[in-house]
């Protein structure tokens, strides 16, 4: 299990982990489609909406680690979808 923030810094879904807990604070990240908080717990198989701006993106976690390089951040997780905002 990992913290919501912390997973959207390590996977570099968002660049920073106070930006992380801001997105998730202003209801914008929802984990299997419950909201969530940046302490949230996240684990593998989970399916994460994030809303950014004018689009919304839903990934499935496949890989928790605590230290990832730049090559392998997209490993850890698969897009299921890409939508505009409605």
């Amino acid at each position: 299990m990992m913290r919501l923030d912390k997973f959207m810094k390590i996977s570099r879904l968002i660049k920073r982990r106070t930006l992380a807990k801001e997105i998730a604070d202003q209801g914008r990240i929802s984990i299997n489609g419950n909201q969530s908080k940046a302490s949230s717990n996240v684990d593998i198989g989970d399916e994460l909406t994030i809303q950014f701006g004018q689009k919304i993106l839903t990934i499935e976690i496949k890989s928790l680690k605590e230290n990832v390089n730049k090559n392998e951040a997209a490993s850890l997780y698969e897009i299921k979808k890409e939508e505009p905002v409605k």
